[in-house]
């Protein structure tokens, strides 16, 4: 074989390796499991939620073999999100609702940078329209039209080809809060869902954005002193969420 063969087989042989190796790469980071992070302030009444939003939603997810999901709160550590666990996120979950003002700037700072920068993906649940890091994250105060006892809300699915509402339908939750419009946020990529409420109020229920790198979606249900928490559906649309968030199909 001559010199020139030699040095195209050498060449061959490096590229086959190199792809070999990306391959293997893209196939391990496709079974790697989600990693998210499900944060709660923790002021939900004990005897409704012992466990905490987060306990609940943690739970269900850590059903699935493809997601390791853990319950952090305000009250831990560096307020639940020390920088080498909110690096090694994929999703974070936020619940919140009277201690807004208690979340560290530089924490919101952290969140902001590993959405925008790096891609981490965003869900904020019903209050947490007012939290620190949604607010950052959209440029907008979250405000709403209204809120009060809405009776039963029902809940629309009006984009049923969006991931997020893989395998729902529209469903009724006997009692809930409503909120009502209009709400303060810049114009969502996809209204997923909206409710309308026992009280005549409607409002966009689920609604999704994409900042920076990253993705965000807000989703509405979820007081603290009802059991809409532990509702199987409420649960299936938060995991499909998570994958939406972290661009992976379920």
């Amino acid at each position: 074989m001559k010199r020139r063969e030699w040095l195209e087989l050498g060449k061959s042989l490096v590229v086959a390796a190199a792809a070999t190796q990306l391959g293997a790469a893209q196939q391990k980071a496709k079974g790697k499991q989600i990693y998210v992070l499900v944060w709660s302030e923790r002021t939900e009444p004990k005897e409704h939620y012992p466990d905490g939003h987060n306990g609940v939603i943690a739970a269900f997810l850590n059903k699935d073999p493809n997601i390791k999901a853990e319950a952090v709160s305000i009250n831990d550590p560096e307020q639940g999100l020390p920088p080498e666990k909110l690096q090694r996120c994929d999703v974070l979950i936020w619940w919140g609702h009277i201690r807004h003002g208690e979340v560290r700037d530089d924490i919101v700072d952290r969140i902001v940078k590993r959405v925008k920068d790096e891609g981490m993906g965003f869900i904020a649940l019903h209050s947490s329209h007012y939290a620190k890091p949604f607010q950052r994250l959209l440029n907008a105060p979250g405000h709403l039209g209204g809120v009060g006892h809405g009776r039963e809300e029902h809940i629309w699915v009006v984009a049923p080809n969006h991931p997020i509402a893989k395998g729902i339908s529209h469903f009724t939750l006997p009692d809930e809060e409503f909120y009502a419009e209009p709400f303060q946020v810049p114009q969502p990529e996809t209204v997923v869902f909206i409710s309308t409420f026992g009280s005549g109020h409607w409002f966009r229920s689920g609604l999704t954005w994409s900042v920076g790198k990253g993705r965000v979606f807000y989703f509405r249900p979820g007081h603290e002193t009802l059991p809409t928490m532990k509702d199987e559906r409420i649960l299936k649309i938060i995991r499909n969420a998570v994958y939406w968030c972290a661009r992976r199909n379920p």
